[in-house]
């Protein structure tokens, strides 16, 4: 009697034992398959999520723009708006050697459309009126280190200058030979600074609204100015800026429809802070932007 109980409980300790294994195998099995829902995130990834790997967010980008406007041979010039050639071989290769790339403003609208990413830690540089003295020192430079900016000319003193020319680096602007020779080399985006509101004459704050001015007055003013330049980039090159830079950072809101109506998809502002990109095209109007000044490097900007 003894030996059949004996025999009864091994039995069942037995099936009890065979039982916890089947239970750990089961286990065992269900965590190392994937998740459903991870299977299906990742065949319906849109190619930005795809692109982390190259430095992109799938919530939003960083991105510093750089305000430039004159690059002279050696500091010569109390402005806060001149550099020396040097100090600008300098900020390129701080970029280059801690592990940023420039990009122009077709690659931020084309990734706030979805169309392309971003490279790892992407940054802006920018050149505001469109001196030549940017083609004389600047552009050699952004070829030796490979780089990319962009330039906003004002088109009234483009027409000047082609008309007359004068390749003076102190003082002169491109002309619009000059602008298709650079546009060639893959180096050098151009944008739109007014045709001729980069100025403080008669009341006028760049292309500000003047308190004056009826909204209509102001959409007529605006719309002919920025057309014209529109419409000479056109006829000169082939090419139409995506961009409007605001002279002077001087912005009203009325502007902003107006702006948008005309088909620009970015603006640029003067606003000493960085960017944060989304796939929200409103992100990309009045993006902000750091001066370099002669005493304030990109690298002081960037650390």
């Amino acid at each position: 009697m003894y030996i059949i109980k004996m025999k009864t409980i091994i039995y069942y300790l037995a099936i009890f034992a065979v039982s916890l294994a089947s239970i750990g195998i089961i286990r065992l099995y269900s965590t190392n398959q994937p998740d459903a829902s991870t299977i299906k995130v990742s065949e319906e990834a849109s190619p930005t999520e795809v692109s982390e790997s190259f430095g992109t967010r799938t919530d939003e980008v960083e991105v510093p723009i750089i305000m430039y406007h004159n690059i002279h041979k050696a500091n010569e010039s109390d402005s806060k708006y001149v550099i020396s050639e040097a100090d600008f071989e300098n900020d390129l290769k701080f970029l280059s050697d801690n592990g940023y790339t420039t990009v122009v403003m077709q690659d931020l609208i084309n990734f706030v459309q979805g169309k392309s990413s971003l490279p790892k830690k992407p940054v802006v540089l920018t050149f505001d009126d469109g001196y030549f003295n940017n083609c004389a020192y600047g552009f050699p430079l952004l070829q030796k280190y490979n780089s990319k900016a962009v330039i906003s000319i004002i088109g009234y003193y483009t027409d000047q200058f082609t008309q007359s020319p004068d390749e003076n680096p102190k003082y002169s602007h491109l002309t619009w030979d000059d602008i298709k020779e650079l546009m060639k080399s893959g180096n050098i985006e151009f944008q739109n600074h007014s045709y001729n509101l980069h100025t403080t004459d008669k009341g006028r704050n760049g292309s500000k609204k003047k308190r004056s001015e009826t909204l209509e007055e102001y959409k007529q003013l605006l719309t002919s100015d920025l057309q014209k330049l529109q419409e000479e980039f056109t006829q000169n090159t082939g090419y139409t800026p995506t961009t409007f830079t605001y002279p002077f950072g001087s912005v009203s809101e009325a502007s902003f429809d107006i702006i948008k109506e005309l088909g620009f998809q970015a603006t640029l502002s003067c606003e000493n802070k960085t960017n944060f990109l989304t796939h929200d095209p409103e992100c990309l109007y009045m993006l902000n932007r750091f001066i370099r000044t002669p005493s304030v490097s990109v690298k002081d900007i960037l650390h």
